[in-house]
């Protein structure tokens, strides 16, 4: 077992270069070697199924659920990664793989500083990935295509490239990456039905109830159906709060509201908690004894002496022992009037594409007009690092003759506002999750092609806030589709190193945010 561990992949990194000790997440040195392990053995598998041919369904789905496997904050327990990557060098070895194939995972993040930073981008992107390609999976969604692109970019990691072919490869990986939101988007909405928008309260109702936290929808709506019926209550958190504009899932009446905000809150929010929690996908912190024995996970999600809840050969989950945890505990004895990060009692949700376009004429003309001087997109992942402040000092200074649209956990800094309207349209939409940038580069490429511009043209600009692998894979995206002026923070990235964010800057004029006031002063030509 190593005492000493190498990470920075997402923005709470140790000093901003890299946890070397222990995770800040959480994460333990062997926790570390045993994920970084996960990475070699899907490389070896990678070059063993390349040379058999396409990449199958089987393997593909291997890809991405040891990709995923490995996202922040998703497992902490070391004997179930094992198990996983038992699984991944058995699969390898059925396919011919040999001691060439074979994968030192320290190589992944030594040698030639801009080659680490490049390789690092790519395998941060593909983790993000994963998830979305994961959450599309469960639905019955799946794409040969994305599997095949896993499998080539993950041998692609530790073969020898030049800059311009590094960076190649990413534009590249950021299309592909482009088509699996566009499956999970197809996967969502044919499955629960085009989102409208919805206000949903934060206030929490007596009697017991359950906290869905992450992002899976499928697990909500078997936890729903397992749930009818019963007197338990329903609660979203963090990143699950869009699924209330989904039709399929706002049937339900004890689907009841949302409880806290941001993931980065759990351990203040969930202290000796009287209602059961259930972890779907990443965003995991360390619990805190207060409330251990109110947790449960799913998916590939995990800690140690928490119990977790399996799926059976049909992908059902038995959620009993979940339902019975939230009664035992019994919920509060009276209502609790929470609110949001500012004091606010509901936050609104459901605004994506098709809302948004089917207003798009009002949009239009209240540009041409001048009534609508300029739209923000504000949005990304919420964390525990000062300086996130921005983000909520900047929309909170958005002029009345503008626009903010929002999606991700970042928006838990301000979407209890209320901003007033423009046009008949709220100041401040939320778009949905993290995945639902898709959303917001479909109603940009609309707005584009209304007015006959490139998007780069429109009075449009990304304002985003990242933490995590997930924010990686859409940044490359919006890169991929030669997005520029995109101001980016709370601070920069790690793995950038000074070579690969120049190219960047250089590239797509891609900006560090500075002050709030100044930055939207000079986006606004003021």
């Amino acid at each position: 077992m190593t005492d000493q561990m190498f990470c920075f992949q997402c923005e709470q990194t140790a000093g901003g270069k890299g946890c070397t000790v222990s995770g800040v997440c959480g994460k333990k040195p062997a926790i570390a070697a045993a994920q970084d392990d996960t990475l070699a053995e899907l490389i070896r598998l990678a070059r063993a199924a390349l040379r058999k041919g396409p990449i199958s369904r089987e393997i593909g789905r291997l890809f991405i659920e040891g990709l995923f496997l490995t996202v922040t904050n998703v497992s902490f327990d070391e004997a179930a990664i094992r198990r996983y990557n038992a699984a991944y060098r058995a699969q390898a070895d059925a396919l011919g793989a040999t001691g060439a194939d074979a994968v030192d995972p320290h190589d992944l993040f030594h040698g030639d500083g801009d080659i680490v930073s490049l390789r690092s981008t790519l395998l941060f992107g593909l983790k993000g990935m994963s998830a979305y390609a994961e959450h599309a999976k469960v639905l019955g969604y799946e794409d040969e295509a994305i599997y095949q692109g896993c499998g080539e970019f993950l041998k692609a990691l530790l073969e020898d490239h030049s800059v311009p072919e590094w960076l190649n490869l990413l534009m590249d990986f950021g299309k592909l990456n482009l088509t699996t939101m566009a499956l999970l988007d197809r996967a969502n909405t044919e499955t629960y039905g085009k989102p409208t928008p919805k206000t949903v309260s934060t206030h929490i109702q007596p009697g017991p109830f359950i906290v869905v936290t992450g992002h899976d929808l499928l697990d909500l709506k078997m936890l729903l159906e397992q749930t009818e019926g019963t007197g338990v209550s329903v609660y979203t958190h963090g990143e699950m709060l869009p699924a209330h504009g989904y039709p399929e899932l706002a049937k339900y009446a004890h689907l009841k509201g949302h409880f806290g905000t941001a993931w980065n809150n759990q351990q203040k929010e969930f202290d000796k908690i009287p209602g059961a929690v259930l972890y779907t996908t990443n965003c995991l912190m360390p619990p805190r004894p207060s409330y251990q024995e109110a947790l449960f996970t799913t998916s590939v999600v995990g800690w140690p002496d928490v119990p977790h809840i399996e799926a059976d050969a049909d992908g059902h989950k038995d959620f009993s022992a979940v339902i019975a945890k939230a009664k035992a505990l019994g919920g509060y004895d009276s209502l609790q009037e929470k609110t949001g990060a500012n004091g606010g009692h509901t936050m609104t949700t459901g605004f994506a594409r098709d809302t948004v376009l089917a207003h798009a004429g009002t949009v239009i003309d209240a540009v041409k007009s001048g009534d609508l001087r300029h739209i923000f997109l504000v949005g990304g992942c919420d964390g525990a690092k000062p300086g996130r402040s921005y983000y909520s000092d900047f929309v909170k200074a958005t002029p009345e003759d503008t626009l903010v649209l929002t999606l991700a956990c970042g928006k838990f800094r301000f979407n209890d506002l209320d901003l007033g309207s423009l046009g008949g349209l709220p100041r401040l939409m939320d778009m949905g999750q993290c995945n639902d940038a898709y959303s917001a580069i479909q109603v940009a490429l609309a707005l584009a092609e209304a007015f006959e511009c490139g998007v780069n043209d429109l009075p449009l600009t990304l304002v985003l806030s990242w933490y995590e692998q997930k924010a990686v894979c859409i940044l490359l995206t919006l890169l991929a589709l030669g997005i520029k002026n995109i101001y980016i923070g709370p601070s920069l990235p790690a793995f950038f190193s000074d070579t690969v964010l120049n190219t960047l800057v250089d590239m797509f004029n891609l900006t560090p945010i500075g002050k709030a006031e100044e930055d939207l002063a000079s986006i606004l030509g003021n």
